[in-house]
Parts: C-alpha cells; sequence; structure tokens
C-alpha cells in the first residue's frame, strides 16, 4: 500500500496568500500536485503561477525547474517570491 505524503507548505506562504487575498486577488493553492508550483493568482485579467520560497537560498526542486522551464517556453511567466514584498512587485502595486 503506498501513502503520499502531505505536500510542504513554505512557512511564508500563509502570510502571502492572505496579503494577496487583503488587495483583491482570487488565490488557489495548487501546492499538492507534484512538480508544479505553490498557487495560482487571479488579478485584474492576469494570471500568474506562483511558487513561493521561505528564502532567496532557497532553490527550486528538479521538478519545479522543469516546470518552469516548460511554462516559459511557451510564454507563461513562473514567478519565483519570497515575501509579501516581492507579491505586491509582482501585481505592480507600490
Amino acid at each position: 500500500m503506498s501513502f503520499r505524503r502531505k505536500a510542504k507548505v513554505d512557512k511564508n506562504q500563509a502570510q502571502i496568500v492572505e496579503a494577496l487575498r487583503k488587495v483583491g486577488a482570487v488565490v488557489k493553492h495548487v501546492h499538492q500536485l507534484k512538480n508544479l508550483f505553490d498557487v495560482l493568482v487571479f488579478y485584474r485579467g492576469n494570471t500568474y503561477c506562483v511558487e513561493i520560497k521561505s528564502s532567496r537560498k532557497s532553490k527550486l526542486t528538479e521538478g519545479e525547474l522543469e516546470c518552469k522551464q516548460e511554462l516559459e517556453s511557451v510564454g507563461v511567466a513562473y514567478w519565483v517570491i519570497y515575501s509579501v514584498d516581492d507579491a505586491m512587485k509582482m501585481l505592480k502595486i507600490r
């Protein structure tokens, strides 16, 4: 019998998601899907594929890196953010 482990969530993810929602973004969690990214963010007609890391020293996993490269190969941006400030910059909120 095989058991699926719970996907790891970076400690700053809740704070970043809360800040995004406060400015009116819709945030959907997809971190449970292996080799993807953490959240989809919808804001003012735009969709953002976002990987949240707790530190700038944190590296993308091999699967995350492959996803990033695949999405970017078809013109889709893959955002890696580390803070609420990064999230606001992504949405172009000052």
